[in-house]
């Protein structure tokens, strides 16, 4: 991995872009009860309501994309930034257009702040999904291969075009270390998302000749591999954030008691073709590929020059995920 560099300095004085999102609620939550963090900054778009701010944190609303970031920088002496802003799953009145101004527009501005005002350490939430939905993908993939973002798929592509920008950013100006984490598919008690919704089907699609496998990653395992980061132990670099292992669809199906309906690939092209067109479903054609051809994530680096190993397995943060759902009253699992 020839873009790793030395161990990134220990945080003393953070700030969370995205702080009151999914991700950025666990991390606060644990940096502001982290004995080595003297400051803490969480700027998030929307206003936390004051019965969930949590005492010690500085609460800042701000735009990811507003130029004043770099002031907010300066004014709290920031050493290490932690951008989580993102958007992963779109609301209804979203456009591409405005995902690209925040993913790709917004991360250029934090890279422009943290150089303006010499951040000493940038940590970056990635996404497997910049290596891409294709058929030629590697059964595993590490962080030597290819970034090839699809641009059919607004996320994948803005993913892939920010990794370009952070290693661009890496060669003209080293002195700003990064670490960025790939994530994969992240599950915890209270994931809600388009992939949690494909478990929750009375039979799971599969695609004929395709095992569409998954790698997963508790939420708290995220947590804990920013806190590594962030910890003054962990080496800058690019490093996959997955667990260890991989579930096919039918070894999904098989946990959940259902039974899977395998549709060759032309057949579900076509349906999702007429209800894209009819308007009866978010999805068009394009979504074949985001189900056959899954980004495996491979977990090595990671474990052994980032220094962090995921507490879950791939299947033990989907057992999990199921052990969660049947304690909520909303079970995934069929019934006995």
């Amino acid at each position: 991995m020839s873009e790793v560099l030395e161990v990134a300095p220990a945080a003393r004085r953070v700030l969370v872009t995205g702080a009151d999102g999914f991700l950025g609620r666990s991390l606060v939550q644990a940096l502001a009860q982290h004995a080595g963090i003297e400051h803490l900054v969480a700027v998030d778009v929307r206003e936390v309501p004051a019965e969930r701010r949590l005492p010690g944190v500085v609460y800042v609303v701000q735009d990811v994309r507003d130029a004043a970031l770099a002031d907010t920088l300066s004014l709290h002496t920031v050493d290490t930034v932690v951008h989580l802003a993102s958007i992963v799953t779109p609301g209804k009145g979203s456009n591409r257009a405005f995902e690209y101004a925040v993913d790709v527009g917004g991360t250029h501005n934090v890279i422009e702040a943290c150089l303006a005002h010499r951040v000493a350490h940038l940590v970056v939430s990635s996404s497997g999904a910049a290596y891409g939905y294709h058929a030629d993908n590697p059964a595993w993939l590490t962080e030597e291969h290819a970034l090839r973002g699809n641009e059919v798929f607004a996320y994948a592509h803005h993913k892939r075009l920010v990794e370009e920008m952070l290693a661009e950013a890496r060669a003209q100006h080293p002195a700003l270390q990064q670490t960025v984490l790939r994530i994969g598919t992240i599950l915890g008690e209270r994931v809600d998302n388009q992939i949690t919704a494909l478990f929750e089907k009375p039979r799971l699609i599969a695609i004929a000749g395709s095992d569409s496998p998954f790698v997963f990653i508790w939420d708290e395992d995220v947590t804990g591999a920013i806190l590594h980061a962030l910890s003054g132990q962990g080496r800058a670099g690019c490093y996959n954030l997955a667990g260890d292992g991989a579930l096919t669809i039918h070894q999904i199906a098989q946990r959940l008691g259902k039974r899977t309906r395998v549709l060759p690939a032309g057949l579900l092209r076509t349906l999702l073709r007429i209800g894209s067109a009819l308007g009866v479903s978010r999805y068009g054609p394009e979504q074949l590929d985001f189900l056959r051809y899954r980004p495996v994530l491979l977990n090595t680096a990671l474990k052994t020059r980032f220094g962090y190993t995921p507490r879950k397995t791939s299947a033990q943060a989907f057992d999990a995920f199921v052990a969660a759902r049947d304690a909520q009253g909303r079970p995934v699992r069929r019934a006995p």
